[in-house]
């Protein structure tokens, strides 16, 4: 960790009460001057930093991300993660594109006999936490609105044996983690449009996206990275229009949370990192899960099998959800398609 890193997390340690610079310069073994100098840069990058009467420091904004108090949050709500890789960011480019550098710079995963390496133990599990992304996507490339102080922008890397064999069980399975840590957090029941999307109040709170890493050699999907967006207060400035009508947050405009959004991150990166560890016997367990928290089965859609392409979209009603996390549907002349890509939106009747 840098002087500038280590000074943040004293600060952000501290709760209500400041810190001398003596007592951090201490503490990170520097001079007061070097604690200056990174208090002076740390302000720069927009961290709200106050000087006190006794020449101390303190954090005008509590709620903050740093490595260090992300991996205490997960460590406390999920011990068996405690060693898991960590990183986190005020702002980045996406978490998701981030992560994907990351894997094209370790190295391989895998050594010839199917286990990690050195970089695979320390990627498999990692977390990426961001406060705001200045690039966040969806699926084909779409934008995904990532403004600061509104939502929380989280990437886990996962690299199981035998590499990603399902991918749309994959996201399933993360749609279920994240209603999940909603309910844990805030006593709130959400639902599922499959496949990527959690709903509350009729307006979507949170996106998935998950994108493999192909080793050209085996053709195997090595690892996966998986991304979540969640909105937790409105932003009028990003939310508005159009925009506004679909998206929402999960706790609306005006509400004040107890919790930190690090508190909130841990608990989204835990769950994932639960779920994803499963036996693949529980799989069809989560699935029933994942079945109860859709809204769509019994309603009528639009099917879009080629995206953007209208001359292809046809209506069908929705009838299950199989064990592969595959939609069913059946068409108005009777023909029933299993899909496993594509994307649906709710017939106008709805």
């Amino acid at each position: 960790m840098t002087t500038k890193e280590k000074v943040l997390d004293i600060l952000a340690g501290a709760g209500e009460s400041s810190v001398s610079g003596e007592r951090i310069a201490r503490l990170v073994g520097v001079t007061r001057a070097a604690v200056w100098k990174a208090v002076k840069s740390l302000r720069e990058e927009g961290w709200q930093i106050e000087g006190t009467p006794n020449g101390g420091y303190a954090l005008a904004d509590k709620d903050i991300f740093t490595t260090a108090l992300l991996k205490s949050a997960i460590a406390k709500a999920f011990p068996e993660f405690a060693d898991c890789h960590a990183e986190t960011f005020k702002v980045i480019d996406s978490t998701n594109t981030y992560a994907k550098r990351v894997l094209a710079e370790c190295g391989p995963l895998r050594s010839a006999d199917g286990s990690l390496t050195s970089a695979g133990k320390k990627y498999h599990r990692a977390v990426i936490v961001a406060e705001s992304q200045t690039a966040g996507r969806g699926r084909l490339g779409r934008t995904f609105a990532s403004p600061p102080k509104s939502g929380i922008y989280i990437s886990v890397i996962y690299a199981p044996p035998g590499g990603i064999t399902n991918p749309a069980m994959l996201t399933a399975c993360t749609a279920v983690a994240i209603c999940r840590a909603v309910r844990k957090l805030f006593g709130a029941e959400t639902q599922i449009k499959w496949i990527n999307d959690v709903f509350y109040h009729q307006k979507k709170i949170c996106g998935i996206l998950a994108e493999g890493v192909t080793n050209f050699e085996s053709g195997l999907i090595e690892s996966a990275v998986v991304g979540m967006g969640l909105n937790i207060k409105d932003n009028p400035d990003v939310f508005s229009g159009n925009l506004a009508q679909v998206a929402g947050s999960i706790l609306g405009a005006d509400a004040e949370k107890s919790l930190t959004r690090c508190q909130i991150a841990a608990q989204i990166a835990g769950e994932v990192l639960r779920i994803f560890g499963e036996d693949i016997e529980n799989h069809k367990r989560i699935i029933e899960e994942y079945r109860g928290l859709s809204f769509l089965v019994g309603r009528t859609i639009t099917v879009h099998p080629l995206i953007g392409d209208d001359k292809t979209a046809y209506e069908a009603k929705v009838t299950g959800i199989d064990d592969d996390a595959r939609l069913i549907v059946e068409r108005p002349d009777g023909e029933v398609r299993a899909l496993n890509s594509g994307e649906v939106t709710l017939h106008s009747d709805n």
